[in-house]
């Protein structure tokens, strides 16, 4: 078994093994489709406890004092709950998977991951207002790197683990597995390529299989077929582009306020959070938890308009709270509710003032959903394959795209927005680049270019040690002393110092290599399972010229050399592929 895996890693450090990769991505789906499953079975049986039915979204039939105590309380729990955790274990959702992606080379702790799914399953099941989403995607991502980091896989293929398990996260918990894929690529890994849209695809397939064949509900909503009556509304879908872009620019700002009380201590701020939910569930008690009882009265038109106002602007100041405060929730869900809120709003309006051209309300809402969750993410392409997903309707693509583009033009455009995972992580001082270069460093193995003519030789030469070195005339030298690594030497520059200085025949002193006037080339290290990018972060962190390439004797626990890979190699290989 310890044969076939270590074949395994040995494909997987080559980015171009589809076949391998492939393998990964159904591991990956049905781990991440599973754990996903768990996590929204752990949601319903919580809110069980305090009486909260539809599968831990009725909160709406709870007695009116327990709709404010509830949010209130359970924020508290959660806060004195968090008080004793560490800071660094605190961090959950999108934003940590994407930190860590670039930070920690795609290994994920377990123990940010075991924080999301207790507290994130508690804080949805009592009324904390967010969605299951951005949970899903941490924990599809980190279920796959703790496999893969238990199986030693290389760096580059956790990356594409994580993607995975992304994707898995949101077809299972969305069951639209196209949206998950194009989540994954837009949002996840930034990046579009055949090697990795296999995997990811195969991922998000199994995580849905896996979804529906476990669970009997799940999230369809059934609607009429929708079409756009009259090119006349053109002008309004765009204005509706606008409104939902400009309310996803607030939702930001709200957070981004929000977090700026991060100095206070965290009880304080999950329960100010909660007091907020609290208290604006008392005007629309249908924006405690998740909310997709609620989406689905809005797809039926079974919403006022003064309720949809009141709704969409409650959901976006709780959600943006509770996310600025910290709290284990995901806001993909609750930008969906508001943008079918804001949509359905306009429907009806539409309806009163123009009813002679005016579509269908439900047309509104599905469009204002794909257009909010672009705007969030990002993402316009994954916001508009989530709807036609959701709403198994293909009609409405080209409205949709309309609103869709003017919903993310206004946040990245007209208001400097980014996506409301950048902003977290901008105002975090998170550093994570996505240019082409940094794709590259990150998806290639330090074994493509690295340079196995490496040896270790000790600082004082014996016989035993001249001869294999002088037979296997080695590109790099590693220079030791008593077991502790020191410098390297290049191969051919110490082998002629030993010829222009050879020892006397009746001579047994070894030759001492500090006696040689050639360079000595400073050194850092790195794992056998590292990539480019950790490679060259550690030649820079350690003002050194090489990365020594080690890997740890599972029998002994000395530390073996495969090889080495300089600054100037990584150069001329970023040089020769972009």
């Amino acid at each position: 078994m310890r044969k076939l895996i270590a074949e395994y890693r040995r494909l997987l450090a080559d980015y171009e093994s589809v076949l391998a990769y492939s393998v990964l991505g159904i591991v990956a789906g049905l781990a991440s489709g599973l754990v996903v499953i768990a996590f929204e079975m752990l949601i319903s049986q919580l809110a069980l406890i305090w009486g909260v039915g539809n599968n831990g979204d009725g909160f709406e039939a709870l007695p009116r004092h327990l709709q404010f105590a509830l949010p209130v309380g359970g924020a508290l729990l959660l806060g004195i709950c968090y008080h004793f955790l560490k800071p660094e274990d605190r961090e959950t959702g999108i934003v940590h998977v994407l930190s860590k992606m670039h930070s920690n080379y795609g290994a994920l702790p377990a123990r940010n991951a075991v924080v999301q799914f207790f507290a994130g399953s508690f804080a949805l099941a009592s009324g904390q207002s967010g969605g299951r989403e951005g949970p899903g995607v941490h924990l599809g991502g980190a279920i796959n790197s703790l496999l893969g980091q238990r199986l030693g896989l290389p760096s580059n293929s956790l990356r594409v683990l994580i993607a995975c398990g992304a994707a898995g996260g949101i077809a299972a918990a969305f069951n639209t597995p196209l949206a998950g894929v194009i989540f994954a690529m837009e949002v996840i890994i930034a990046e579009y390529t055949v090697v990795g849209f296999i995997p990811v695809i195969l991922a998000a397939v199994s995580a849905s299989a896996v979804s529906r064949t476990l669970l009997t509900g799940g999230v369809f909503f059934a609607i009429p077929e929708l079409e756009l009556n009259s090119l006349l509304e053109i002008p309004y879908i765009i204005f509706l582009g606008f409104c939902c872009g400009f309310a996803v620019v607030a939702f930001s700002k709200i957070s981004r306020a929000t977090a700026r009380l991060a100095h206070w201590n965290v009880a304080i701020r999950f329960t100010l959070a909660g007091l907020v939910t609290g208290a604006l569930a008392m005007a629309a008690p249908e924006i405690l938890g998740i909310g997709y009882d609620t989406l689905y009265m809005a797809l039926q038109s079974e919403l006022t308009l003064l309720t949809l106002l009141v709704v969409a602007g409650a959901k976006l100041v709780a959600t943006a709270v509770s996310a600025g405060a910290g709290m284990p929730i995901g806001i993909i869900g609750p930008n969906l509710l508001i943008g079918a809120c804001i949509g359905g709003a306009l429907g009806l309006l539409g309806m009163q003032f123009m009813p002679e051209h005016a579509s269908d309300p439900v047309l509104y809402v599905v469009i204002g959903m794909g257009a909010c969750m672009a705007a969030a993410l990002n993402a316009p392409l994954a916001g508009l394959l989530a709807v036609v997903e959701l709403t198994h309707t293909t009609s409405i693509g080209m409205p949709a795209m309309l609103a869709i583009v003017t919903a993310t033009l206004t946040g990245t455009g007209l208001f400097r927005q980014r996506s409301v995972h950048q902003t977290v992580l901008k105002q975090l001082r998170r550093v994570v680049p996505d240019d082409p270069l940094n794709q590259l460093l990150h998806r290639t193995h330090v074994t493509a270019i690295m340079d196995n003519r490496a040896v270790r030789v000790p600082v004082k030469l014996t016989d035993e040690d001249l001869e294999p070195l002088l037979e296997f005339n080695p590109t790099w030298c590693l220079v030791t002393r008593e077991g502790e690594d020191l410098y390297l030497v290049q191969g051919p520059e110490l082998l002629a110092w030993l010829h222009e200085h050879p020892r006397e025949d009746d001579s047994e002193e070894p030759v001492d290599i500090t006696d040689a006037g050639i360079r000595r080339w400073t050194t850092s290290s790195v794992p056998v399972q590292a990539s480019l990018r950790q490679a060259l972060d550690s030649i820079n962190a350690n003002t050194a010229e090489i990365a020594c390439v080690y890997e740890r004797s599972r029998t002994s626990g000395k530390r073996i050399l495969h090889g080495v890979v300089t600054r100037e190699t990584i150069e001329k290989f970023t040089l020769g592929r972009l």
